[in-house]
């Protein structure tokens, strides 16, 4: 009786080692394969930064989800509003550099960080908008990136130029977003009435403070305040092609203007029935509207030249 006790007890703590050791093996594989529970791999993040330059006026930023469908793959099949696409736009600045990049890399995973936005039909001149392409776990580590530069604009000349494209790191995201930016702009603007251009042209040089309330085309996605910004003309002329002689009054303006950062800039010219004060509407004493928008500089926080990161010369260079 005492042996088969033993001999029950030994078995139990043959199987309780057993066990043990597979349940050791199968954890040291998952430590191998990456850690952490479930065996998953810890994320590789690598940061690309460069600026953009948007020529043309029907390109967003980032990925403009459907607000029907959300972009779901079931539902978006049958949407009308986006004709199954998923978007509201067939591309975006995001797409066109990540498609590119991904592939060096070897990774469709990304997230799109800008210093800002533009609205979709305002273009991006001068010298281009900052960002950060962040890419998740690249397959890929040795590439050329004046290369896959060379290759985001030849895919996409007339529409989307970058610049400068070089390695970042993880900090250079918050900056990018956080610090505040003023910029110049472009706008054609026109006015229901005939106007002087030396009237116009009176505006010039002074900074002036106006009180926004949140504009009604952003109203379903920002809160409804009223929020002081600083605006400041800076350059104006009459287009000639809409004037009947050099010297008689016009109704379309090139203006030239510097704003605060979060500044709504077509109501700034608009006024939006009395929603910005003052506003080139009531200083001009005629209803104005912005046909079109070019944001042609990213200026400092108080509109002074920018700090312009330019991609790090290559190794040996200058030896």
């Amino acid at each position: 009786m005492q042996t088969n006790s033993d001999d029950t007890r030994s078995t139990a703590r043959s199987e309780r080692t057993g066990r043990s050791g597979r349940e050791g093996g199968a954890a040291k594989r998952g430590s191998a394969r990456g850690g952490g529970r479930g065996g998953s791999a810890p994320k590789v993040k690598l940061y690309l930064e460069g600026r953009y330059r948007k020529l043309v006026r029907d390109l967003p930023q980032t990925v403009l989800f459907c607000p029907e469908c959300k972009g779901h793959p079931r539902r978006k099949r049958t949407c009308e509003r986006c004709e199954g696409f998923g978007t509201l736009a067939k591309e975006s600045v995001q797409q066109l550099v990540a498609w590119v990049a991904g592939k060096a890399f070897g990774t469709r995973k990304n997230k799109f960080h800008g210093a800002g936005r533009e609205d979709i039909d305002v273009r991006m001149l001068g010298r281009g908008r900052p960002f950060v392409l962040e890419l998740e776990n690249p397959k890929s580590f040795d590439v050329d990136l004046a290369a896959v530069e060379a290759e985001i604009n030849r895919r996409n000349e007339g529409r989307l130029e970058i610049v400068g494209l070089h390695h970042s790191e993880k900090p250079r995201v918050a900056e990018i977003k956080e610090t505040p930016h003023a910029k110049r702009y472009a706008a054609l603007v026109e006015c229901e009435e005939p106007v002087d251009a030396a009237e116009v042209e009176a505006l010039i040089g002074e900074r002036r403070i106006v009180c926004q309330r949140t504009p009604q085309r952003v109203a379903h996605r920002r809160a409804d305040l009223e929020r002081e910004r600083w605006i400041e003309f800076v350059a104006a002329r009459a287009c000639d092609e809409h004037r009947e002689g050099a010297a008689s009054p016009s109704r379309h303006f090139v203006i030239e203007l510097d704003t605060q950062h979060g500044t709504y800039v077509k109501e700034a010219l608009s006024g939006e029935d009395g929603a910005t004060e003052p506003s080139l509407s009531g200083l001009l004493g005629t209803p104005c509207r912005c046909v079109e928008l070019d944001v042609l500089e990213i200026l400092g926080a108080e509109g002074e030249a920018p700090v312009v990161r330019e991609r790090p010369p290559e190794f040996g260079a200058g030896i």
